[in-house]
């Protein structure tokens, strides 16, 4: 609805573009090459509902002020019947919707799917998360998992074709050690200390390294589990690395799964190293004369202005995570048309290498990469497990602990199992909220009082959603049977309302293109506070026009909903 009125608005001005006279000193100037241009929403509704900046463009060309442009464009424009007015402020031309004719025709648009756009032709393999199978997720890789899994969701809304991937690690250092804990110190996951299997292998990484920290000798005795592996001759010890790695994954699956994530496929590493394909680029590097021998095997990229070199095997023989992630990024390439990885911005360098690696010696199209900065927890906001870290499931269950500490206390009378499906929702959603807010590239500091806030954070927003549910219900009203009146003429609070449903297949096509989220979150904070405001001044049940106001609540609820729903975020139906 919004793109159609979008374009009625671009005909108009476009159309009037072909009157202007041109001088003939500016013979070289082609209307038609100032026709492709968008509108955005002016910062202010007593601006107008949309704003086009064309007049910037045209004033080197037609040597006139933008204010006198765009007054000659409003001029010469004809109103399409979606607006009421048209007027030039200052530089821009600003058009103001009809709200009489526009409103009934949005809520009339809006469906269970509203937000979603149509299908665009493209894949993209996103890989997110993919952290080491030594141990629990913990809260450095929490940033990853939520801002991958939302871009996930936010792409496949925007009707791209998505295929999230989680890279797993079989063959490396991490793993190896795990499996010496078990071969060569005894160590049994079973005996130790947590209530999950992936907190019980962390456990063990824990203790087999500190063995190793004691005794240095042992350290050849991990080097030589890695090569045996890579080598990949012995069933026995290949059954052992491999029950490490998917006992510990079934536990990492469990915490994304608490907090919405699930991925679309899991490519272990080791499949790239047993299938050849890691042999065989390094052959390909070696022919085309970029490898070089020392202690270790590796490709100089002092030429590509990138001063440490890349590793390709280490003295043993045996390849590095690096070689086989340019194996897999080889792989992703050909399951799709854009290969999109989300890494710690401690991975400059790597993805750097890699880049080079793609454009000036494979000749093939890099992996596009967007950096997160870390999230901390401010100094003793909760205790740290045994001072090693805080894993994601000790952040949800502190979260969810302290959502049904506050509804309790807003709420006396319900009981424990009343809240508790609940505090789970306000607690998942107040961390995915919380992260999701703020762009990748910042710091974050995880604090509660901001993510659990009634008034301010997410519930606040989810009470909004269960607000709308609660009114519905109380109507006792089949909502998909009721008309909008014909003579309904919406007051400022309704339009303020409608202007913020209508904006959301525009927010949602914008930040695809950027492939952020934050902006998303905003725009959730708008809808329910333009929710919250319709609710306390207007009057709906017993009103004059109730049918209409309670379609108005239900495609608020409605977008509202599949606005969160992008943020993996829940939508209480009660709070």
């Amino acid at each position: 609805m919004y793109f159609e009125i979008e374009k009625q608005a671009i005909d108009a001005i476009s159309d009037a573009l072909d009157k202007f006279e041109v001088d003939d000193t500016l013979e070289n100037f082609q209307v038609e090459d100032e026709k492709n241009f968008r509108l955005e929403f002016p910062p202010n509704p007593d601006m107008g509902d949309l704003a086009s900046t064309i007049a910037f463009s045209l004033a080197k060309k037609l040597r006139k002020a933008p204010n006198l442009i765009a007054s000659e464009i409003v001029e010469k424009l004809e109103i399409p019947e979606i607006f009421e007015k048209v007027e030039a402020i200052g530089p821009y031309v600003n058009f103001f919707i009809d709200y009489s004719n526009f409103s009934k025709k949005l809520l009339e648009y809006v469906g269970k799917d509203y937000g979603q756009l149509p299908k665009a032709d493209e894949k993209i393999i996103l890989e997110h998360t993919s952290a080491n199978p030594n141990g629990p997720l913990h809260i450095g890789h929490v940033r990853n998992s939520i801002f991958g899994d939302s871009l996930n969701r936010l792409l496949k809304v925007a009707g791209r074709e998505v295929e999230t991937q989680y890279y797993v690690n079989d063959m490396g250092r991490q793993i190896a050690i795990i499996v010496f804990g078990i071969t060569e110190l005894g160590l049994k996951i079973e005996d130790q200390e947590g209530d999950k299997i992936d907190h019980k292998i962390g456990r063990l990484y824990f203790k087999a390294n500190q063995k190793l920290n004691e005794d240095e000798s042992l350290v050849s005795h991990v080097d030589n589990l890695i090569e045996r592996y890579e080598g990949g001759a012995e069933p026995e010890l290949n059954k052992i690395f491999e029950e490490v790695v998917e006992s510990c994954l079934l536990g990492i699956k469990e915490t994304l799964h608490r907090i919405n994530i699930n991925h679309d496929d899991f490519v272990w590493e080791g499949q790239f190293v047993r299938s050849g394909e890691v042999d065989d680029m390094i052959k390909y590097f070696d022919h085309e004369g970029f490898v070089s021998y020392g202690d270790v095997t590796y490709i100089d990229l002092t030429c590509f202005q990138i001063e440490k070199e890349f590793v390709l095997r280490r003295s043993d023989g045996t390849s590095l995570y690096s070689t086989r992630d340019l194996a897999y990024h080889r792989y992703k390439a050909t399951r799709g048309d854009v290969v999109l990885d989300i890494l710690g911005s401690d991975h400059k360098l790597a993805a750097q290498q890699i880049n080079v690696i793609f454009k000036e010696i494979l000749r093939e199209i890099p992996p596009e990469v967007i950096f997160y900065e870390f999230i901390t927890l401010p100094s003793g906001s909760m205790s740290t497990r045994k001072g090693v870290f805080v894993s994601v499931d000790e952040l949800v269950d502190e979260a969810v602990k302290r959502a049904a500490d506050e509804i309790k206390s807003r709420n006396p009378d319900l009981t424990d199992e009343e809240i508790k499906p609940m505090a789970e929702d306000i607690g998942v959603g107040a961390i995915r909220f919380f992260i999701a807010k703020l762009s990748p590239e910042k710091h974050l500091t995880f604090k509660w009082d901001e993510a659990l806030s009634f008034e301010r954070g997410c519930a606040s927003i989810q009470y909004a959603h269960a607000r709308a549910c609660k009114l519905l219900k109380k109507s006792g009203k089949d909502v998909s049977s009721l008309a909008v009146s014909d003579d309904w003429v919406p007051d400022e609070n309704e339009k303020d309302l409608i202007r913020t449903i209508a904006k959301f297949p525009q927010v949602i096509e914008d930040c695809a293109n950027k492939k952020r989220i934050h902006n998303i979150t905003q725009y959730c904070q708008d809808l329910a506070g333009a929710f919250n405001k319709f609710y306390k001044a207007e009057q709906v049940i017993g009103s004059d026009v109730e049918d209409t106001r309670l379609v108005l609540v239900d495609r608020a609820k409605t977008t509202l909903k599949n606005a969160l729903d992008i943020l993996g975020v829940p939508a209480p139906q009660k709070m």
